[in-house]
């Protein structure tokens, strides 16, 4: 494997350990928030997206010289077939290219993968802090409400003013607190989606290492028999 290619794929399996560390149940998301929030992210997040742009078009450009390389070696196997070695090579160049196309589109797609699944803890983390804060604010509403009814006097009828603003004050909290805790499992959701499709890709990339080992293995034969002869 090239250069380009080495580093490409150390890219892609420093991706899937990223997304990983994105999945841990021991990481909760506020621990998330408190390291996106950090000093050194805030420095780097400024030019993070230029960051992001260049490495995103280095991987389509190589993605694309994949494709190339397959539809130049596909062409080939169709029309050589005049001797079993020059097959094989072709064979070889072809799973080759067909193996880059696979390191550089899974690296290109885990990259948007882990963009989102950051957006995704972080937006969770904000909403569980909300939840909290309605949480604490429903909480001290219901003390204060229970406070005034415990001191019912002379001003009753102000006092029931007073514990119906609450109570207003109480369902308008509640409501917010089931918008976010649905917002939450949407979110929840749609991680574990993300999730599912970075597991499938890693099962994909491994199949292919495997057939390209086999190839190879082929392809020593092969040439030890020529030898041979």
């Amino acid at each position: 494997m090239s250069l380009q290619w080495t580093l490409v794929a150390g890219f892609l399996y420093g991706e899937m350990a990223i997304i990983l560390l994105f999945i841990a149940p021991f990481i909760s998301a506020k621990t998330w928030q408190r390291f996106f929030r950090s000093r050194f992210l805030q420095v780097v997040s400024q030019q993070a997206t230029w960051y992001f742009a260049i490495i995103f078009a280095i991987l389509a450009l190589l993605f694309l010289d994949a494709i190339r390389e397959m539809r130049k070696y596909s062409g080939k196997e169709a029309t050589e077939h005049a001797h079993l070695e020059s097959e094989l090579q072709i064979s070889m160049r072809l799973f080759r290219a067909q193996r880059n196309f696979y390191i550089s589109g899974f690296a290109l797609f885990l990259s948007l993968v882990i963009k989102r699944l950051a957006s995704l803890n972080s937006k969770q983390a904000q909403l569980l802090a909300e939840n909290e804060a309605a949480l604490k604010q429903a909480k001290s509403a219901t003390t204060t409400a229970r406070t005034l009814l415990n001191n019912q006097g002379a001003g009753e009828d102000a006092q029931n003013t007073s514990n119906e603003a609450h109570q207003v004050e109480l369902n308008k909290l509640q409501q917010e607190i089931e918008a976010q805790k649905k917002e939450i499992e949407s979110l929840k959701k749609d991680k574990e989606a993300v999730v599912s499709q970075a597991k499938s890709l890693e099962k994909e990339y491994d199949r292919l290492t495997e057939e390209h080992r086999k190839l190879q293995l082929k392809v020593n034969v092969s040439g030890e028999s020529k030898k041979d002869e």
